[in-house]
């Protein structure tokens, strides 16, 4: 199979932003993100680096933005006028997204007024960090809202015009989570995002040795799907349900593997390798042979400084490996024919061992162009990847 070089930027414009918030009232003990609680004069300054971030993202790339999303650490526990000052630098400077606009939520920072200021300024979509409707599982993961609060959330965003996406966090012990998922569907969301509890290094649920069992991550895994796709939901993502025409277009843009901006402490990007890429010496890199750039910015303080991130060259063919990590977390799968043209690889003859080896095993399927992930790869995606890597 003969293929054209791709271009040195597989699309030249960024239609996406990501915008890392770091501030949350208190620091859940399951949680590994890059958070901290807000000090005095923090937030300031944070705000006044996102200024000088978001001009030098405008003056370095060419930007057209479809999508926004703030998360976080909880960008809902900003004060209304730090909310509209962030939104005001990222509008300034960058535009803002004309097909979806997110703001992650904490049900215990929600009430109708300002529901209705952040529908003012521009948001439209609203991820709820639920976890549960069960207030002994609340408990136990450490939130500070009770089940009452998080309906009451749901309702009232949903009442002020929001398309709402809920998360749960499944395999907690003793959760109920039929009931769980059942309440959620019945307040009106249309996205669930189901994650499995995790307990990673340095959290206090890993100070305290709290374990989960993989029976419990299996049967949480498979019921959530039973009982969302009852309901009329679509299982799209290995994690993401919606209803028709309700998936999230922003996360959508990681799984296709497109290019997308990082903006605020901590926060990674993906981008066109022809706006540049930097060093952390500071040194300017152009190679021919790399197609995007990976870029992560440093934490709080170090960032607040102007300090340089992590930039890491993406050449053809982890391009192609990231793309099918992502990829085939979708129910859609990855379409081969439209990676080699993207990446300048013959994607399906380079990688014929792997995908031969996994189809057998009943963890891919192939129908033409198109190879997808059976509930039973999804399992198992790190290991049907790595198969790839070690090619």
């Amino acid at each position: 199979m003969s293929l054209p070089a791709p271009s040195p930027a597989l699309d030249p414009v960024v239609r996406h932003l990501y915008v890392h918030v770091p501030f949350c009232p208190t620091i859940c003990p399951y949680c590994d993100f890059h958070v901290l609680t807000r000090r005095a004069g923090l937030v300031e300054r944070y705000l006044e680096q996102l200024e000088v971030e978001a001009a030098g993202l405008a003056a370095a790339y060419t930007v057209e933005l479809d999508t926004v999303y703030l998360g976080g650490g909880t960008p809902s526990f900003l004060r209304d006028d730090e909310l509209a000052a962030l939104v005001g630098s990222v509008r300034r400077h960058l535009g803002w997204g004309r097909v979806e606009n997110t703001l992650e939520v904490n049900p215990g920072t929600v009430s109708g007024v300002r529901a209705a200021h952040w529908r003012a300024l521009g948001f439209d979509r609203a991820s709820v960090g639920v976890q549960s409707l069960d207030d002994a599982t609340l408990k136990f993961l450490g939130r500070q809202h009770d089940a009452v609060q998080a309906r009451e959330a749901v309702t009232t965003l949903i009442g002020a015009g929001f398309h709402v996406s809920g998360d749960l966090i499944t395999a907690v012990p003793g959760q109920p989570l039929l009931s769980d998922i059942q309440g959620l569907v019945d307040l009106g969301v249309g996205h669930v995002s189901a994650y499995t509890l995790t307990i990673e290094p340095g959290t206090e649920f890993a100070r305290r040795g709290v374990t989960v069992q993989e029976d419990d991550e299996r049967r949480g895994f498979e019921d959530t799907e039973a009982a969302l796709t009852a309901l009329g939901f679509s299982r799209y993502e290995v994690s993401n349900y919606a209803r028709p025409g309700q998936e999230s277009r922003h996360n959508l843009a990681y799984w296709q593997g497109r290019t997308y901006l990082g903006l605020g402490p901590g926060a990674a990007g993906h981008y066109p390798a022809d706006g540049g890429w930097q060093m952390a010496d500071g040194e300017q890199q152009r190679a021919p042979n790399v197609l995007t750039v990976r870029r992560t910015n440093p934490h709080l303080h170090e960032w607040l400084t102007g300090a340089a991130g992590e930039a890491e060259a993406i050449d053809a063919t982890e391009f192609v490996t990231d793309a099918l990590f992502m990829g085939l977390r979708l129910r859609a799968g990855v379409d081969l024919a439209d990676l080699s043209r993207r990446s300048g690889l013959d994607v399906a003859g380079v990688y014929a061992a792997p995908i031969a080896q996994n189809v057998a095993r009943g963890l891919l399927t192939l129908h033409g162009d198109r190879l997808r992930a059976t509930p039973d790869g999804w399992w198992v995606l790190n290991r049907v990847v790595t198969d790839f890597l070690e090619l």
